[in-house]
């Protein structure tokens, strides 16, 4: 991580601020752990806002984006009004300059930790019980900030986790496409990432957000990401975000078709690397093999979201999805 702020990672890079407590601009700034930093204003809103980023350590555009929201907060030049939790979450992947150290942190939460004891199992627990401890008020937001490791039809998307029959929101919807988050993927079941458990265990409105493509740090075009930062920054530091009415011309929604994992040594995608997220493809085009099982396009819309033939034996190596109308979401 570059080394603007690396008192945030304590000992995993610098000086360690872990343990300790800053003032600044009528908040507080508590250290809870590496990479854990929870803003305390003295009169807080009604709002709980949890951003995490570095759930992969390598996906370096939120971690830059986090940092100089940080930097900005410590310096007073950023105001914050909400109570805030940011959450780099695996420092130790960051240093390594990898995705992770051993596990895929993003399968992992909803008590998935339990069962194993890599070092991603155990940052996953202590995330839980972060978040768990942070939460205190009926308003409850967790964005968790991602890129994608391929290009993507639509370079910035979120998934909107299963909301085990909650309607969708049109306030979420609407704040997601002023940050430049036109596409939303829905998952209709219960999984193992972040955003989820923060859905399931606090009923927060939480997402999984992809703003981009991996890419070195300091060599992201922070640009791209300005309409995001904008908002994210609006939201914690006013008292109540004005938001426009709600359009659905402004979305693009997916739902989840299929969920294809990979169960043999010998699988592999029937695609280039280079081919990119929400590609459609003809109907009865093999997508996959896993060892003598094939897995073509069924259905005429069908395509492909976050291709990975390198996964672990029994992960997800591939989503396809099709579009979904607007008008048939129930929202409110």
């Amino acid at each position: 991580m570059p080394a603007q702020l690396p008192h945030v990672l304590g000992p995993y890079e610098g000086p360690s601020l872990i343990g300790t407590e800053q003032r600044v601009n009528n908040a507080r700034v508590e250290f809870w752990d590496a990479g854990v930093i929870v803003i305390e204003p003295d009169a807080p809103g009604d709002k709980d806002v949890v951003f995490s980023c570095a759930v992969h350590g390598d996906e370096t555009a939120p971690i830059e984006m986090l940092r100089d929201m940080l930097s900005d907060i410590l310096a007073g030049q950023l105001t914050v009004k909400q109570r805030t939790l940011f959450l780099i979450a695996n420092p130790a992947a960051i240093v390594n300059g990898t995705r992770f150290v051993d596990m895929n942190m993003n399968r992992l939460f909803s008590g998935a930790h339990a069962n194993g004891n890599s070092p991603e199992h155990a940052r996953a627990e202590k995330l839980e019980h972060y978040v768990s401890q942070f939460f205190k008020q009926q308003q409850r937001y967790h964005y968790d900030l991602h890129t994608a490791i391929r290009d993507s039809a639509h370079e910035k998307f979120a998934v909107y986790p299963f909301t085990h029959g909650a309607p969708y929101k049109k306030q979420q919807l609407t704040f997601l496409a002023e940050c430049g988050v036109d596409t939303i993927l829905l998952n209709q079941a219960p999984t193992t990432t972040f955003s989820y458990y923060s859905v399931r265990e606090h009923q927060a409105d939480a997402f999984t957000v992809e703003l981009g493509k991996v890419r070195p740090f300091g060599q992201n075009d922070m640009s791209r990401f300005a309409k995001a930062d904008t908002m994210f920054r609006q939201l914690i530091a006013t008292d109540a975000l004005q938001l426009p009415e709600f359009d659905a011309s402004r979305h693009h929604i997916y739902d989840v078709c299929r969920t294809i994992n990979r169960t043999a040594e010998n699988f592999e995608l029937n695609f280039p690397n280079d081919v990119a997220n929400f590609t459609e493809f003809d109907t009865g085009f093999v997508l996959a093999r896993d060892g003598e099982t094939q897995y073509k396009v069924e259905q005429t819309g069908e395509r492909i979201i976050f291709p990975n033939a390198q996964v672990a034996i029994g992960q997800r190596a591939l989503l396809t999805v099709i579009p979904l109308p607007v008008e048939q979401l129930e929202l409110v």
